[in-house]
């Protein structure tokens, strides 16, 4: 029995004593108004058979082969043909028990055992039962499987979302970096005294995106915060020929944004903007009204560099981001005026923590 796997012995088992079962029922039905135990012992035992033998083609070729791949006709068919089989068989069963157990005299013979409707009929009972458990059992198994399908296709679908929203993430370093380390660079090369400053200023923002970055949420103030000591930076690089108005609402520390959500719209600001009369001038607002937040940010621009605008990494990059963070959820504009460029961001139901 080494090649029997607890499994399929399982199996067996119950198929024994489900058949064992049926043939208690034959047995039961036959015994009805009768006292001749064996013709109806005889008689049980040689219908169990081909109740057995109708019951496995059903389940195990009609059902599987024509009834679940939808050909209806043929399925149809084969059952007629099986019908007719079954029927001729159990004739033959009744006149060999009659003929061999009871020498022809159909008087004493068992009158549940006398009426092949019945007889067929309780054939096709324990065949349509089996059958119809089957056809259960298979649904059940494939509403399972196409279940565990269905969660295998999500969880790859939120790992490649992970995975892109990480890598987008990381993309924002390197912009970030060569911005502000350009700055640095031109302020070491006059040695400047602004310089260590500046480092400083740097690694502030260096900690909020090494340690920030990779939570899925941070605080919308911390946030803004880190806009504005940016700008500080910024403003250190253009001296007087930056300015900047910055407008914000007193913002609860316990509402949330995605990280590194805004900044790239002011570096976008700065590396686009233009000088205008000897100036760039940049607007911001940043605004909350009952879990929406509305953030503005304009800069003076020239229509020759439009082409560079729409190329830029930062912006592709958050549109990506915010499809990922804020799906339906926000709404993302931008316009031209009078020598100005505006970008609008807008996002509803924003994360409010519980402490």
């Amino acid at each position: 029995m080494g090649w029997l796997t607890k499994s399929k012995l399982k199996t067996i088992v119950f198929h024994i004593l489900f058949w064992i079962g049926v043939w208690f029922f034959f047995f039961y039905f036959f015994s009805y108004n009768s006292d001749d135990k064996v013709y109806i012992t005889w008689f049980s035992s040689c219908l169990l058979p081909v109740t057995m033998v109708v019951t496995y083609f059903l389940v195990y070729f009609l059902i599987p082969k024509y009834l679940l791949t939808k050909k209806y006709f043929l399925f149809g068919l084969y059952s007629f043909y099986t019908l007719v089989f079954s029927s001729y068989i159990i004739v033959l069963v009744l006149y060999g028990c009659l003929i061999f157990l009871l020498s022809f005299n159909i008087n004493v013979m068992p009158p549940m055992s006398k009426n092949f409707l019945f007889i067929l009929l309780l054939v096709f009972i324990v065949s349509g039962v089996v059958s119809f458990v089957t056809l259960l059992n298979h649904n059940f198994r494939a509403v399972s499987k196409n279940k565990e399908l269905q969660n295998k296709i999500l969880e790859t679908q939120l790992q490649l979302k992970e995975q892109e929203l990480h890598y987008l993430k990381m993309q924002i370093h390197p912009h970030f970096l060569f911005n502000t380390l350009n700055t640095i660079y031109g302020f070491a090369l006059k040695q400047s005294l602004q310089t260590p400053d500046i480092i400083l200023k740097l690694s502030n923002l260096l900690d909020y995106i090494l340690y920030q970055v990779n939570k899925p949420r941070v605080s919308l103030k911390e946030e803004v915060l880190h806009i504005q000591e940016y700008i500080e930076l910024e403003k250190i690089r253009f001296k007087d020929s930056l300015k900047v108005d910055f407008v914000s609402d007193e913002i609860d520390e316990a509402t949330e944004v995605a990280p590194m959500m805004l900044i790239p719209f002011v570096e976008n600001a700065f590396k686009h903007g233009n000088l205008i009369d000897g100036f760039l001038q940049i607007k911001v607002e940043v605004r909350i009204e009952e879990k929406q937040l509305y953030f503005s940010i304009g800069n003076t621009y020239l229509d020759q560099e439009e082409e560079e605008r729409k190329g830029g990494i930062g912006l592709k990059n958050i549109r990506k981001r915010l499809d990922l963070n804020y799906k339906d959820r926000y709404k993302l504009g931008s316009e031209i005026k009078n020598n100005w460029y505006f970008a609008t961001l807008i996002i509803d139901e924003l994360t409010i923590s519980i402490k």
